[in-house]
C-alpha cells in the first residue's frame, strides 16, 4: 500500500479510504474477501484507529464493503451505477454491466386494477391489468423486488408466458410489436418492510431505494406500471447536473 502524506490538504482518513478503494477495484481484494482488521490497516498507514474506522465507515456507506459482527469486513460486490440512460430492460442493464440477470416470479396474472394502478396506467378502476411480481437477480444475487403493471387489453394471453430468465421488454417487442419509447421515473428511500427484506436477504428496516415508473407508447399512450424496490447497498444514482444561465 502507497504511503500517506501528511502534507496533503486532504485529510488521512480519505486517503486511507481511497487506497484501500485502489486494491479492490485493481482486484487485490475481491468480492467476499475479507480485510485486514482495524489494527492491521492503522499499523500498515501508520494512522489511529479512529481514522482507519471513519475511511471504512466511508467504503461501507458507499457499498464497497460490509462489516458482519464478530467476523469482520468484507469485501462488497461493487455497487451499480444508476443515472439518466436510455429506457432499458433489467436485463440490457444487467448486460452492460458484465452481470448475468435472472428473474424469481414470485406472482403473474390478471388482476383488477386498483384505483392507484389505474390512475398510474390512465385507465378505468377494476379493469383488468397484467400483474407481474419478480425478484431480480444479478449474477444470482437478489437486486430488487419489481411489480409492473400493463392494461390486459394491449397484452392477450400473456400470462400464459414464462418470465424466469425472458426479458419483459423482449416479450413485448416480439409478441405484441409494443415499444416504449418514453418514461417518468420517480426515485425515493424508504425503510424495507419484513417480507421484501427476506426476499432481498437484508435486515428488515434496512434503507432500501424505491422507484415508480410509467412507460409510454410513442402515441404516449401509458404501456406500464413498475413499483421497483432496490437494495441501496448494490444501486447508486449519480445525475450530471447543469446550471442554466440566468436571464437578465
Amino acid at each position: 500500500m502507497p504511503a500517506l502524506s501528511r502534507d496533503l490538504p486532504v485529510p488521512l482518513y480519505h486517503q486511507v479510504k481511497t487506497s484501500i478503494l485502489r486494491e479492490i477495484e485493481a482486484g487485490h481484494w475481491r468480492p467476499e474477501d475479507r480485510l485486514p482488521s482495524e489494527d492491521d490497516l492503522a499499523e500498515r498507514f501508520r494512522v489511529s484507529k479512529i481514522t482507519v474506522r471513519q475511511a471504512m465507515r466511508d467504503l461501507a456507506e458507499r457499498g464497497y464493503i460490509r462489516r458482519e459482527q464478530g467476523r469482520g469486513t468484507f469485501v462488497q460486490r461493487p455497487p451499480l451505477i444508476e443515472g439518466p440512460r436510455k429506457l432499458t430492460s433489467f436485463t440490457e442493464e444487467m448486460r452492460k454491466q458484465g452481470a448475468l440477470a435472472s428473474s424469481e416470479v414470485l406472482e403473474q396474472g390478471m388482476a383488477p386494477a386498483s384505483a392507484e394502478v389505474a390512475a398510474m396506467l390512465g385507465i378505468a378502476e377494476h379493469e383488468p391489468v397484467f400483474r407481474l411480481h419478480r425478484l431480480r437477480l444479478a449474477d444470482g444475487d437478489p437486486m430488487g423486488v419489481q411489480t409492473t403493471f400493463i392494461p390486459a387489453r394491449l397484452v392477450p394471453g400473456i400470462d400464459g408466458l414464462t418470465f424466469s430468465r425472458a426479458s419483459l421488454y423482449d416479450v413485448l417487442a416480439t409478441h405484441y410489436q409494443l415499444h416504449p419509447t418514453s418514461a417518468h421515473e420517480t426515485h425515493f428511500a424508504f425503510a424495507v418492510g419484513s417480507q421484501d427484506a427476506a426476499l432481498l436477504r437484508v435486515p428488515a428496516g434496512s434503507p432500501v431505494m424505491g422507484a415508480d415508473l410509467v412507460a409510454r407508447l410513442a402515441d404516449g399512450r401509458p404501456l406500464e406500471y413498475v413499483k421497483s424496490v432496490m437494495r441501496a447497498d448494490r444501486y447508486k444514482i449519480v445525475l450530471d447536473l447543469v446550471r442554466q444561465p440566468m436571464g437578465g
